[in-house]
């Protein structure tokens, strides 16, 4: 299972460290957002709920987000603005058809622009959808295929019925 250990790294910022690959990586300047653990929970809950899998432990153990502050003047456009946000988003493949795409690029926009409460935010955030190629993604010590994945999933559900 991931272990994701979250600790203060100054009296502003939360640090969070895993063995495994991030799902969810938010980029933001530096201060955008006052709650970044509530902002990764939140964000980690979104995809979860929009992949619809289910509520078992294999998910919502290894669905996790990580916001990365950014400082200022570390990242800019063409014409030197400084306030937009990256949301990189990484399933296994095949996990989000367009429907669960286009919903989870909405509501993780929405998401972001409230957290930071600026809801001029929503256009300057920027969503990324990514998928782990075939065996690419890593859980348990092992580089699952998606067959692999639904399998392993498959069998938390017959031993919650048992």
């Amino acid at each position: 299972m991931m272990t994701v250990i979250v600790y203060d790294y100054d009296s502003h910022h939360i640090f969070s460290k895993s063995g495994n690959m991030p799902m969810i990586d938010i980029y933001a300047r530096q201060g955008t957002f006052p709650d970044t653990r509530q902002l990764a929970m939140d964000a980690a809950a979104l995809v979860k709920t929009v992949e619809q899998v289910p509520d078992i432990a294999m998910f919502r153990k290894n669905t996790a987000a990580f916001v990365h502050e950014v400082p200022v003047g570390a990242f800019a456009n063409i014409d030197g603005d400084t306030d937009y946000v990256r949301v990189q988003v990484l399933t296994n493949a095949g996990a989000l058809d367009r429907d669960k795409q286009v919903a989870l690029v909405r509501r993780l926009t929405d998401l972001v622009a409230g957290a930071a409460n600026d809801p001029t935010l929503t256009d300057r955030t920027w969503v990324l959808l990514t998928e782990a190629a075939p065996g690419g993604w890593g859980l348990w010590g092992h580089a699952h295929t998606n067959e692999e994945l639904v399998g392993a999933a498959r069998a938390e559900l017959a031993r919650l019925r048992t």
